[in-house]
């Protein structure tokens, strides 16, 4: 049934008096301050240009920045507890984060009372942290066994580095499927068993190395990869990925090419090719010896040489931008 819109009388056009504060309502319906316009070309745009403004690194602040963009960006199937930094509301064992809910949920209230917040979904504003933050706290107060939709936070509104803690550690794990969708999964049968299925056929097996910070190997039917999300300033990690890349000491061993990198939330990802016979396991290590050159790459601050430069710039040229 289609929703029905309030009429635009004469008196509906009347602006109210005084500072009240103006209710948020549908973005065609009239703007309740009374002018007669729909709220979206009204009070509403003000309040969309106050949240519009891109954040560049929504997760800087909270411990494991990298993996939090790596989990919203790269990861298929992953899980992470999250603290609260006031606590868990009676009623709510647990809070997980994860890479994605089925139907694409911003958030499920199971019924058990614990919520999963999902990373991976489309926001309503230039905060991805303002809107997780929102959506996951109108999960806390859902009714248990019910998903919470998508909402539009105010410019005011907190966010998770206000309601996360801080000095709790952010320790991903991944998952080789949706199984952490359903409790008891393997006991599923008919839609919920199909739907599985196909979601575990889609996802690209993915390892998080040990060793080092927010580095995940994953597989694809051609050639494996690594990519690695790194926190260091863009410029300066593309300074010392060049220094490395012109003495020939970028790669991770035979057989293995830093190809470029991508831009997400922020952060620089370089992206390794590997051959397909190389497993996380056999990365592992290479990955921790990269690290320490590239510590002492970084740490170089001298001028680039022409090959250094020339091979910055192969690097630039294919970067990719992800958001």
């Amino acid at each position: 049934m289609a929703k029905k819109r309030r009429p635009q009388t004469k008196a509906a056009v009347k602006p109210q008096a005084g500072d009240a504060p103006i209710p948020v309502v549908g973005a065609r319906e009239p703007c309740p301050c009374g002018s007669g316009r729909r709220y979206k070309a009204c009070h509403g745009r003000e309040a969309s240009h106050a949240v519009a403004e891109l954040v560049q690194r929504p997760f800087e602040g909270l411990p494991g920045e990298a993996d939090w963009v790596a989990l919203r960006e790269l990861v298929p199937a992953a899980t992470v507890p999250l603290t609260l930094k006031d606590g868990l509301p009676e009623g709510v064992p647990s809070v997980t984060l994860a890479t994605v809910l089925p139907m694409a949920w911003p958030a499920l209230r199971r019924d058990d009372g614990s919520v999963l917040l999902g990373l991976q979904n489309d926001t309503a504003t230039g905060d991805l942290s303002r809107d997780l933050a929102d959506t996951l706290l109108r999960a806390l107060e859902a009714k248990p066994g019910t998903p919470v939709a998508a909402g539009r936070p105010g410019a005011e509104g907190p966010r998770l580095q206000d309601v996360l803690d801080a000095t709790a550690p952010f320790e991903p794990v991944v998952h080789t499927g949706f199984e952490f969708w359903v409790e008891n999964a393997e006991n599923a049968t008919g839609d919920v068993a199909a739907s599985l299925e196909r979601a575990n056929a889609a996802a690209i097996p993915t390892v998080r190395l040990s060793g080092v910070d927010a580095a995940y190997w994953c597989e694809t039917p051609e050639k494996n990869h690594l990519r690695w999300v790194m926190t260091h300033p863009e410029e300066k990690l593309l300074d010392a990925l060049a220094r490395l890349h012109a003495a020939g000491t970028s790669s991770l061993g035979e057989g293995t090419r830093l190809v470029g990198s991508f831009r997400a939330h922020g952060l620089t990802v370089p992206v390794w090719d590997l051959p397909s016979a190389m497993s996380a396991a056999d990365v592992a290590k290479p990955a921790a010896a990269f690290a320490e050159r590239l510590a002492g790459a970084l740490a170089d601050d001298s001028p680039l040489t022409a090959d250094e430069r020339r091979a910055r710039g192969g690097l630039t040229s294919r970067q990719v931008t992800l958001n």
